[in-house]
């Protein structure tokens, strides 16, 4: 706490003698020689359109053509890493999946599903990151064995165009998981350029444990995919990112459907809990480009740390029977 609070008066003390802002203090301070080595990494987070047919053959054609296009933007604005939302591809209606028909809903028929379509599309994204030398973390249904239903995932694609891994939702909604999707199992990481990174998807935003899990594993930013609800709901998503961000002291990628914009834009969430980049809120297909760093003296992330890991246990007052008791005096 102490070591804390010293570099606390050494950052604010240089902010005042050069007009920096109080980050760009910490970072030079944190750059000086000694110091442990600081990695960036300059992401893009993007917003696309909402297609939720998956019968729909142009649909699935217009979601790849979407996609190549802010690839190709986000490359020439010199991103590494571009982040889509969850259903990027496509996000299937659950009334338009329901074997019952749109009336109710119900079990989905997944042989609706123009697979040999979608999967066209992404042999054709994959080879555009490999061209472009850029990584991509887009959402897509990932299809299993009849009659297993298919899992709702984040697939990574490196910049040499190679499926690194998949990240499968595993905290589903009550509709996904009664009638939609199979559970994922486990968390996944993987690492740019010393950069740790970590995925959650859908609406796990609601569950603070993925988000403490991935600070245990270390990550320095999470990429959280979601359709995010209805658009009146979508703040509350994108309030409970920037909460994450802030509790755990690491970077949170938002990003969502052109649908929320208005009211919760795509964005990128510095470790303090503010947004260091958004979105237009027009309803249109963007994206937002931040250069993210990693936190090797996190001032509040050590101390966090420690507390979770029961600091205080050793402190324990035992034996004081005021210390028992629960009374107001």
């Amino acid at each position: 706490m102490t070591q804390n609070g010293n570099l606390k008066r050494r950052v604010r003390a240089r902010a005042a003698k050069t007009g920096e802002s109080y980050t760009a203090a910490l970072r030079n301070i944190r750059q000086q020689p000694g110091r442990p080595e600081l990695r960036s990494l300059r992401l893009a987070v993007a917003q696309t359109s909402l297609f939720d047919d998956p019968r729909d053959v142009s649909a699935l054609r217009a979601s790849g053509a979407e996609m190549r296009r802010l690839m190709r933007d986000a490359h020439q604005a010199g991103s590494r890493l571009l982040h889509f939302p969850e259903g990027t591809t496509c996000w299937p209606g659950k009334r338009i999946m329901s074997e019952t028909g749109p009336r109710s809903i119900g079990p989905s028929d997944w042989t609706r599903f123009q697979w040999d379509v979608l999967r066209e599309e992404l042999e054709e994204t994959r080879r555009l990151a490999g061209a472009l030398k850029l990584w991509i973390v887009f959402g897509s249904v990932h299809r299993l064995t009849s009659p297993h239903r298919p899992h709702n995932s984040l697939y990574v694609v490196s910049d040499h165009g190679e499926l690194v891994t998949r990240y499968d939702e595993r905290l589903l909604s009550n509709t996904k998981i009664s009638f939609m999707y199979s559970p994922g199992r486990n968390p996944v990481t993987f690492e740019i350029g010393g950069v740790r990174i970590g995925c959650a998807l859908g609406t796990e935003v609601h569950y603070p444990e993925i988000f403490v899990e991935y600070e245990t594993l270390g990550v320095d930013c999470v990429l959280f995919s979601t359709a995010g609800g209805t658009p009146s709901g979508a703040p509350a998503f994108a309030a409970e990112a920037l909460g994450h961000a802030a509790s755990n002291s690491y970077w949170i990628s938002f990003s969502t459907l052109v649908p929320q914009s208005p009211g919760a834009p795509s964005g990128i969430a510095s470790p303090d809990g503010q947004w260091a980049v958004q979105c237009p809120m027009d309803g249109q297909p963007a994206f937002a480009v931040t250069e993210i760093q990693t936190t090797p003296e996190g001032l509040a992330r050590s101390w966090r740390k420690q507390v979770r890991n029961n600091l205080y246990a050793p402190h324990q007052i035992e034996g004081d029977l005021r210390s028992d008791e629960r009374s107001l005096f």
